[in-house]
């Protein structure tokens, strides 16, 4: 049985609480681990490691950190098969997705090791007579990370890298779901020869989580997950002191004219909506059919479905995996009978699929005639099930997003250019796709999205993942005229 407790100060340490939460293997329904839940004191403890190592670490210079950045590149890269297989044997998600999720946080490592060209000032000369100004940028100190079970790789890594690059020392708190995969990430991480205490990982649930919003030795909070409780971690880090970006949950619609390319608008619904079983933030759990487009996309989207294969992560045959747990599972199914209740066609009814075995397996479900009073409509489920909205215009299509209480993703299919740059002018979200289903951006942008998705008022990695993790000092410096110092420098004397 596999036991994950804490690394702290560079060494592994068991929890001191006595508690402990089994990790199951969601394929096979099986226990396949055990994982220690932290104490107060043992936050404590990660913390003072992290602050111990902060005033050495900030004093490497920009060139060290680099080199070990792009240590840890590398590590990270030769053992992309490895993280990716303990990703799937406890999340569940294929092995194709657990590579792509690795590649996507290999892409933060890499931007992290561009920090020479990012924390460059800025120099005003002679802002006023003999008086010069510039800006430098400086580390917070001890930041965390508080990630969710969906990502146990990718979006540690979407904070790690620039926290750590730019001075800061960092505490992670992963899902206490699936923590085998952030834990050997760390393990690289000191592989490469960071320095000790310079990365943290703490294991645990709402304790872990409540002593790190409210230690006084902790300057920074990074959170990803549901908007509940997104708010609690946004309102309780500022309230102690804390600056806190805070990245809550999403109800993605995708948006298909008439006009679109019919094959191509259903590949994108099929993989857009059931990769990864939905578990993801930037999941279409909402299509938005667009007039007489209706009836020839639905034909094109089951027929695709028919032949979508799910089944364990670790065949290569399976397409999606299961879900995370078997409670998560259950609540997702009960999402069916409440749309079939509330008057909706469940054209697709995933429970109707058997598995063999105990796995948390439910298969893709597809639910058409939805309409915005419906729970399947207003919750977000956040597992396969793919709710269709038929609407008799654009305008109607794109007032669904803007009254929607989430704004992290969307996107829309057209063939028509002045449809899609006016739908990227005025849709109430932070990430849009243009004939793209998920539009994450590169690493060398940054991830968040608009009113709910989103407390705080950075996103997450790329340039605004520098801005969070540092703070600008600004120099103004006056000196004596050249020609009145005590020092011969070889000018000529004032008269």
């Amino acid at each position: 049985m596999n036991q994950i407790d804490n690394l702290i100060g560079g060494a592994k340490v068991q929890v001191t609480s006595g508690r402990r939460q089994a990790v199951w293997n969601p394929a096979t329904g099986q226990q396949s681990g055990e994982v220690g839940l932290s104490s107060e004191s043992d936050v404590d403890a990660a913390v003072a490691a992290a602050k111990a190592a902060f005033n050495e670490w900030r004093d490497f210079s920009i060139a060290k950190r680099t080199g070990l950045m792009y240590n840890f590149r590398n590590l990270v890269d030769a053992n992309a098969f490895e993280i990716a297989a303990k990703l799937t044997a406890e999340h569940g998600k294929v092995l194709s997705d657990a590579m792509g999720e690795v590649a996507r946080g290999l892409e933060n490592i890499e931007y992290a090791c561009g920090i020479a060209e990012l924390l460059k000032g800025e120099y005003s000369s002679n802002a006023s007579t003999g008086v010069d100004v510039h800006t430098i940028r400086q580390p917070l100190g001890v930041v965390a990370g508080i990630t969710p079970f969906n990502f146990p790789a990718m979006v540690p890594l979407w904070t790690i890298p620039n926290a750590i690059a730019c001075g800061n020392t960092y505490v992670l708190k992963p899902s206490e779901r699936d923590p085998s995969t952030p834990m050997f990430i760390a393990e690289l991480f000191h592989e490469a020869g960071f320095p000790d205490g310079v990365l943290n990982v703490v294991n645990g649930d709402k304790v872990a989580v409540d002593r790190l919003l409210h230690h006084p030795d902790v300057q920074a909070v990074s959170f990803v997950g549901s908007t509940p409780i997104a708010r609690y971690i946004y309102e309780t880090g500022t309230a102690n002191g804390k600056r806190v970006q805070a990245l809550g949950g999403a109800k993605n619609h995708m948006i298909v004219l008439p006009d679109a390319d019919i094959g191509l608008a259903a590949d994108a619904a099929v993989s857009a909506a059931y990769g990864s079983a939905g578990e993801r933030c930037m999941a279409i759990s909402v299509l938005v059919m667009v007039g007489d487009v209706a009836d020839s996309l639905m034909e094109a989207i089951t027929e695709r479905m028919a032949k979508l294969k799910v089944g364990d992560g670790t065949n290569p045959d399976s397409e999606m995996g299961p879900l995370i747990t078997r409670e998560h599972r259950d609540r997702v199914a009960g999402y069916i009978d409440q749309g079939r209740e509330a008057g909706a066609d469940v054209v697709v009814d995933g429970r109707e699929q058997s598995f063999e075995g105990d796995g948390f397996f439910l298969a893709p479900t597809l639910i058409d005639n939805v309409t915005t009073d419906m729970t399947v409509y207003s919750d977000e489920i956040f597992g396969p099930v793919l709710s269709v909205v038929r609407t008799d215009s654009y305008p109607d299509a794109v007032k669904l997003i803007q009254d929607n209480q989430w704004g992290n993703g969307t996107a829309i299919f057209t063939r028509d250019g002045g449809a899609a740059r006016r739908f990227v002018e005025e849709v109430e979200a932070g990430m849009v796709g243009v004939n793209v289903p998920i539009p994450v951006p590169v690493g060398y942008h940054s991830f968040g999205g608009w009113n709910d998705s989103l407390f705080g008022d950075t996103t997450m990695y790329g340039p605004e993942g520098v801005k969070f993790f540092t703070r600008p000092k600004v120099i103004t410096s006056r000196w004596p005229d050249p020609g009145t110092s005590s020092v011969d420098l070889g000018f000529p004397q004032n008269k």
